[in-house]
């Protein structure tokens, strides 16, 4: 009889340089990856991009015919929405395909110039459309991180990042002779 064996997989361990010049060839290595893995990243973009156009392209007909239809299909519910809606009773009506209904949305308020319309809201005493929003001042607080010391719910942190840039160089457009 065999017993089952339960096997351990580890991360291999990286590889730790030894000499600044094996550093130097690793942040190489980083560079040369993150560039393939740019190109790959354009690569893919671009194919994408075609594939799309390709979907959008084929789609258009489908899109104008779905259109037209529901214009027709409006254009008929409405001159006999009477009849449809049971005189307004209803605001739906089942065909033998499926179904139209008529839905007020809720009212919605847009405001174009918000500054000003502030200002004529303020101006005519109508105060109570005008919200003051109060919120925690983080700046301030990291202005004056003592006198906040002994405030429950208030920490300051600060964290260290280790940042290894490899070393580019673009290419420069070069002059017609």
């Amino acid at each position: 009889m065999n017993p089952k064996r339960t096997r351990f997989k580890t991360v291999a361990a990286p590889t730790v340089p030894q000499t600044r010049e094996e550093v130097a060839e690793l942040i190489a290595g980083i560079g040369i990856d993150n560039r393939e893995l740019t190109m790959m990243e354009v690569e893919m973009n671009n194919a994408l991009a075609r594939i799309k156009e390709d979907y959008e392209q084929r789609a258009e007909p489908a899109r104008r015919r779905i259109e037209a239809a529901q214009r027709g299909v409006q254009a008929f519910c409405e001159a006999n929405r009477q009849e449809l809606t049971a005189n307004g009773k209803v605001k739906t009506h089942q065909f033998t395909t499926g179904e139209v209904q008529w839905r007020t949305r809720p009212p919605s308020v847009r405001i174009t110039g918000e500054e000003s319309v502030m200002f004529s809201l303020r101006a005519l005493g109508l105060l109570r459309f005008l919200r003051v929003k109060e919120e925690i001042n983080r700046e301030a607080i990291l202005n004056e991180p003592s006198a906040v010391a002994g405030v429950p719910g208030i920490r300051i942190s600060q964290i260290e990042d280790f940042v290894v840039t490899p070393f580019e160089v673009e290419l420069s457009a070069r002059e017609a002779s």
